[in-house]
């Protein structure tokens, strides 16, 4: 019968994400020994608008796909603010820019001209989806507070791009400091566009002190890769837990805090592969992963990405809600990604490093 498969299968499902977990915990780098009092979450959404998408489509194709994305924006963040949550905004600069002369920017000078013609000109009234000062401000100001980290740079220039000179990449990256200091945001954390790494070294140098790694599961290592791309659908099919990560210091006072899951898309196309209800199982998977071994849910999306389908923030609120309820139970408690890095540079001055309380359960 129905009811019995659902009995047998539940606890086999159950059973099969602990060993992955365990398994992931005893064999990968990460200092997975350094626990927390409790499980941890951190929610960080790469702000990007248009920006992520320049070399990939135009302006009405943008909005085509992603119609009415910077109402999405406010309302997201009103939508953390009432649930009394924080996260990490990862802002492309340009977008904190007043106003920019497009491809022909000063700010701009050190990049391509093959990335930069595609650029337009403007302010927020006459190129809102490439502008939007008002509302880096309006994060800046929010209560709870908001943190602000940079996502790319100036441009969300692609750091593994063959074009991506340590030189260019330095420019990139001090443009986009610089953009979002003008708006009085002090960047500690990045995110890479496209979560293509490189040039980690430079990071230090521009005041940054930690950064967002890469999910560490096989279906992101292969990156965007067919493989890849069909891993992550069975990913969502078969609701796989999301691993519970652990910071890592990759160089001298540079912390990696890998994501566990992003959000997979919420598209027509998406959903009648992967229905939008796996989205928040496997929300509510990872929150029982961070709990149970004393780790991060890093959990990651665009703010694009709601408004690919008309149920996107029925389904945010439901996720939220989820968190909500954890955190006022006292099992979890809700980090940014620069709280994550004190917190383990407070942890140098600890005469015993602090270990697990109990055994992994595998």
């Amino acid at each position: 019968m129905p009811g019995n498969r659902h009995t047998e299968t539940v606890p086999a499902r159950q059973s099969l994400a602990s060993l992955r977990v365990g398994f992931w915990m005893l064999t990968d780098p990460y200092n997975f020994h350094t626990t927390f009092e409790r499980g941890a979450v951190i929610l960080s959404l790469d702000t990007e608008q248009i920006w992520g998408y320049v070399d990939l489509m135009n302006e009405a194709q943008f909005e085509d796909r992603y119609p009415e994305t910077l109402r999405a924006h406010e309302k997201l963040l009103t939508c953390l603010l009432a649930a009394g949550v924080r996260a990490t905004w990862f802002v492309v600069g340009g977008i904190a820019l007043r106003a920019s002369a497009g491809a022909k920017d000063c700010r701009m000078e050190g990049l391509p001209t093959s990335w930069t013609v595609r650029i337009p000109g403007g302010d927020e009234t006459t190129a809102p989806l490439w502008y939007r000062r008002s509302f880096v401000e309006r994060l800046r100001e929010a209560h709870p507070q908001q943190e602000i980290g940079l996502h790319g740079g100036l441009t969300h220039f692609i750091w593994t791009d063959r074009q991506a000179t340590r030189k260019v990449v330095n420019s990139e990256l001090a443009e986009g400091v610089r953009a979002l200091k003008d708006a009085n945001v002090m960047p500690r954390s990045f995110s890479f566009g496209r979560d293509q790494e490189a040039f980690h070294e430079l990071l230090p140098a521009h005041g940054i002190h930690c950064f967002r790694g890469r999910t560490p599961v096989l279906s992101y290592r292969l990156g965007r890769t067919l493989p890849g791309a069909a891993l992550r659908v069975l990913d969502e099919l078969r609701r796989v837990t999301p691993p519970p990560v652990w910071p890592y210091e990759s160089l001298p006072g540079l912390w990696n805090i890998p994501s566990s899951l992003f959000l997979y898309p919420i598209g027509r196309t998406r959903t009648r592969v992967a229905p939008l209800r796996t989205r928040v199982e496997r929300f509510r998977l990872g929150l029982e992963a961070a709990i149970r071994y004393r780790g991060i849910f890093h959990f990651c999306l665009h703010p694009d990405n709601l408004t690919e389908s008309p149920d996107g923030f029925a389904m945010f609120e439901e996720i939220l809600d989820q968190l909500v309820r954890v955190r006022n139970r006292g099992d979890v408690e809700i980090l940014t990604i620069a709280e994550v890095a004190e917190r383990m540079e407070r942890r140098r001055t600890e005469p015993v490093q602090r270990v697990l309380s109990e055994p992994v359960a595998l």
